[in-house]
């Protein structure tokens, strides 16, 4: 296993714009490298999830581990995952990003949703999300399709993250 570099918006904003492809026949070793060094990648940061996007690759992956800090590691894997369903409930959570560094904000999403998807092991699994899982997988998603948690925010505020992120790199 290995880290990788996280892409953030004071350098990479053009890949993480970028729509990332479904992941074609079956689940390889080589994809679950990828997953593995994501994870990996993810625990170091550290993080709560992370789409392949953001270590620049587009593909349609994503890895979370929503297990508190007094609890055994719980990974999770998506490949190609797309959501079913939506409630028409709404739920408002702060959200914060590694690839748009110490920026925290509100954004509202459905407080639930039912998604399909393929698993480490190429199982495919259906199940409904709600509170912190439904939150993040919907925010890692949204990094599939080349949206980042900023971009639920008001123009005048994007910008301000951007510029901040941008700000606290140079002096990195």
């Amino acid at each position: 296993m290995a880290i990788r570099d996280i892409l953030t918006v004071a350098d990479h904003t053009p890949t993480l714009k970028q729509k990332s492809a479904p992941v074609e026949g079956p689940v390889t070793d080589e994809l679950r490298v990828l997953m593995d060094d994501m994870l990996e990648t993810m625990y170091a940061a550290p993080g709560i999830g992370l789409a392949a996007i953001q270590i620049g690759v587009a593909k349609r992956v994503i890895v979370m581990d929503l297990a508190r800090s007094d609890e055994d590691p719980q990974p999770r894997h998506f490949i190609n995952p797309e959501i079913l369903w939506r409630s028409e409930e709404i739920a408002v959570a702060e959200e914060g990003c590694l690839s748009v560094p110490e920026i925290y904000d509100e954004v509202e999403r459905p407080a639930k949703v039912k998604l399909r998807y393929l698993n480490y092991d190429g199982d495919t699994i259906e199940e409904e999300a709600e509170g912190l899982y439904a939150v993040c997988i919907q925010h890692e998603m949204d990094h599939l399709e080349g949206i980042l948690f900023i971009d639920h925010l008001s123009r005048l505020k994007r910008e301000r993250a951007v510029k901040r992120v941008k700000k606290d790199a140079k002096a990195a």
